[in-house]
This record gives C-alpha cells, sequence and structure tokens, in this order.
C-alpha cells in the first residue's frame, strides 16, 4: 500500500498554453524548457523534465503535487479530463515548476534527499471551461486543475 510522503499546491502561470516541470539543477537539464517543446501533446517527457500542454492559453492553473513512497491507487479516470504516465529522473531530488513568461517558480517540490529515477502521473480537469473562459472572457484563476503524483520507480 503507498503511503503520502508529501503533498504541495502550486500556481502556474500558464502562456502559450504551456509549463513544466523540470530537474531543481537546470544546469543539469540538457534541453531546458521551451526547448523541443511540442504543441498540442498533453504530456511530452524530456530528459529531466515533463511538459504540460493546457487547454487555456493564459491562466493560472492550479497544479496539487503528492509525493508517494510507491504507486498510488489509480484515481475513477472519469473524474479527469486527461491522464498520462510518464518516468522522471532527478540529479538533486528537487523538481521546480517552469513557466514561459516567468521562467523557474520559487518553491521546489522534494522527492527525496538525493537523485533518483521516479515514475509520474498528470491528471487533469477543467480542460473546456478554461479553454471557453481564455477565448472569451481573459485570464482565468484555478480553473484547470492538476494532480501531478509522483513514486519511486523499481529499476
Amino acid at each position: 500500500m503507498a503511503n503520502l510522503v508529501r503533498q504541495q499546491t502550486l500556481d502556474a502561470e500558464v502562456a502559450y498554453r504551456g509549463f513544466c516541470f523540470q530537474e531543481s539543477d537546470d544546469s543539469a537539464v540538457p534541453v531546458p524548457f521551451n526547448d523541443g517543446y511540442e504543441w498540442g501533446v498533453f504530456l511530452n517527457s524530456h530528459v529531466r523534465r515533463f511538459d504540460l500542454f493546457s487547454a487555456g492559453h493564459t491562466h493560472t492553473a492550479t497544479a496539487t503535487v503528492k509525493v508517494w513512497d510507491a504507486p498510488p491507487p489509480l484515481d475513477d479516470s472519469s473524474a479527469w479530463d486527461e491522464q498520462g504516465e510518464v518516468d522522471f529522473e532527478t540529479t538533486t531530488g528537487e523538481v521546480a515548476l517552469w513557466t514561459l513568461t516567468l521562467g523557474r517558480a520559487k518553491d521546489v517540490v522534494t522527492l527525496a534527499e538525493a537523485g533518483g529515477q521516479w515514475r509520474v502521473r498528470v491528471s487533469c480537469s477543467g480542460r473546456a471551461e478554461v479553454e471557453r473562459i481564455t477565448r472569451t472572457e481573459g485570464v482565468a484563476h484555478g480553473v484547470e486543475r492538476y494532480l501531478v503524483e509522483f513514486w519511486p520507480r523499481d529499476i
């Protein structure tokens, strides 16, 4: 049974529909955000980074990050608009959120005391509503919600 190690909520300032989670030590990332960013791909894995494609152009999304000690239970997929999983490697044990407009966020997510291999599941809801709001009304806040779950990957 998986145990929740830590949880935190971050605001992601989305611009041009994109943001990412990246190794905290950006010098260890061979292709930093937004190089290699693929338009329209919900979850795209790169070395020590994974990109997310938002349904809204410019807005603030809410990202709840959970760190588990084993694979967490899978939530009911009908509650989510999109879901995906990727592998993730960290050299420091810390991950930072990056956006196109603000760069690296000040808060980091601590996965472990040192680097390692992780599996990540990303789930997202509120996509149709944030697309509508950003297209017809302007900037939205907290409409699109992400759940980002990390757990150690068995090698």
